[in-house]
């Protein structure tokens, strides 16, 4: 029997007087679920099957050890029910009836069931459990995607992927030592945890609850105020497993991520820039405030050691997102552990083509003052390819369609203008381009984002082509 037979009669039962129903959409919906556990890969059709078997052998085994004497008089007495039913109601009708009814019984107890269990695993009962199932397995069939960045951009850039895939490796700066990261630095000695706890709350599950809180900043308490609770979290966390990766793992778990966050080393990394006009300035807050062109940038120590664990995501990765994010002090600064820089390029660069997976770097929509005043897409390019001293991606995404002129004019008072795509240059650098509209513009303050579900839907679509063009 087919399974749109199957459908087509459950769907005529269910408007009979067998079971009443509040509406046509609510039956539909219940067949809807029922079936879903029927979709390939859930392991669930299997156990079942298995369960099956295993009453029968154990009615076959009872039958063998009693001498069929019950199954005998059993089977005599179901014959002699099954003859009167028969004279009352011809078999052509009862037959039908019968199997329908016990189908019912079927799928009335396996709802049931599944029922009493989504109730103790999801109490919310937003969700059905075998919509979670779905989504699980969804999710774990995903690319295995590195994404390198750091402040607001990558996690807008991960609160969008985290559709597409549970297998996603975040690399997070750690040369911040602004704010309440920079505090939480120079007082505890802690690598500065923002950036990271930015990635947490965009990973989890209950991502709207978990980003107010862990950005909650305290206005009141001697210490407190200017502190995220985010970052308090994670120092504690730190002293308590002994180092920020143990740390990172164990709110992770925590926090129930989707994927996994990892800084980009565990070295106490500190930046330097020098300017044209010959200052050398030191530390990540200090080279956005001296408003100045960067000529080079690099740390200190001048070569920390990428985590492990970087390492071999890059290894085992399906693709590489770089950036979106402040070029020069959230981007560049994880290229400028040289580990990295070097596990990329032999991942995107490798000599043998069927290693090569597909690299893309998602440019910013505005320039930054102090950083990127004045920059082009190509400027873009040429600074990482400075930084990293290696070519590490081949495509370049950039925003097509301009903000609007109430944006433009709120960002013109701050030095700042959208990238120009400077299409020749980019070309003569060897780069692709995607051009694509995925701006989120909030109307009433004229702040220019990428839009999170937008970027991650173009990004995983531009994967799947590259991936089947191979």
């Amino acid at each position: 029997m087919s399974t749109s037979l199957v459908k087509k009669t459950l769907r005529i039962f269910l408007k009979s007087n067998f079971f009443i129903a509040k509406s046509d959409q609510t039956n539909s919906q219940v067949i809807g679920q029922w079936f879903k556990w029927l979709a390939p890969g859930l392991f669930i059709k299997r156990w079942l099957l298995l369960s099956a078997a295993g009453v029968l052998l154990t009615s076959l085994g009872l039958s063998i050890w009693t001498g069929m004497t019950p199954i005998f008089y059993t089977l005599r007495l179901l014959k002699e029910f099954l003859g009167w039913v028969t004279t009352i109601v011809p078999s052509y009708i009862s037959g039908p009836i019968i199997i329908f009814a016990g189908l019912l019984f079927i799928f009335w107890g396996q709802n049931r069931s599944i029922n009493s269990i989504t109730q103790v695993l999801i109490p919310e009962g937003e969700e059905k459990l075998v919509d979670r199932l779905l989504a699980h397995r969804r999710l774990n069939r995903g690319p295995k995607i590195v994404a390198i960045g750091g402040g607001t951009g990558l996690s807008t850039l991960l609160r969008g992927i985290k559709d597409y895939s549970a297998n996603i490796t975040a690399v997070v700066t750690v040369a911040d030592d602004g704010g309440s990261s920079g505090r939480l630095r120079r007082e505890i000695g802690v690598l500065p945890p923002g950036d990271i706890r930015n990635c947490l709350a965009a990973l989890a599950n209950e991502e709207k609850l978990l980003t107010e809180l862990f950005q909650y900043r305290f206005r009141a308490g001697d210490g407190l105020v200017g502190h995220s609770f985010g970052n308090l979290f994670l120092t504690a966390m730190s002293e308590v497993t002994g180092d920020l990766e143990q740390a990172v793992a164990a709110s992770s778990q925590v926090l129930a991520i989707r994927g996994q966050v990892l800084p980009a080393t565990l070295t106490d990394v500190n930046l330097w820039a020098e300017l044209a006009d010959g200052r050398r300035i030191e530390g990540e807050s200090n080279i956005t405030e001296a408003r100045g062109k960067i000529v080079k940038i690099g740390c200190t120590p001048e070569h920390p050691l990428a985590l492990p664990k970087v390492l071999q995501a890059i290894e085992e990765a399906d693709y590489i997102i770089i950036g979106p994010g402040s070029l020069y002090t959230s981007v560049i600064p994880n290229l400028l552990v040289s580990e990295i820089a070097e596990a990329i390029m032999l991942r995107t660069a490798n000599a043998n083509a069927s290693r090569n997976i597909p690299s893309i770097y998602v440019c910013n929509i505005m320039t930054q003052p102090g950083e990127t005043t004045g920059y082009t897409v190509a400027d873009h390019i040429r600074a990482i390819d400075v930084a990293a001293g290696k070519r590490l991606f081949d495509t370049v995404l950039v925003q097509g369609k301009s903000p609007s002129a109430q944006a433009l004019v709120r960002y013109a008072q701050e030095d700042s203008h959208p990238v120009f795509l400077d299409r020749e240059a980019v070309r003569n650098l060897g780069r692709k381009i995607l051009l694509t509209n995925v701006m989120y513009e909030d109307e009433e303050t004229g702040f220019v984002r990428h839009d999170s579900m937008m970027l991650a839907q173009v990004l995983l679509e531009w994967y799947e082509r590259i991936k089947f063009n191979k």
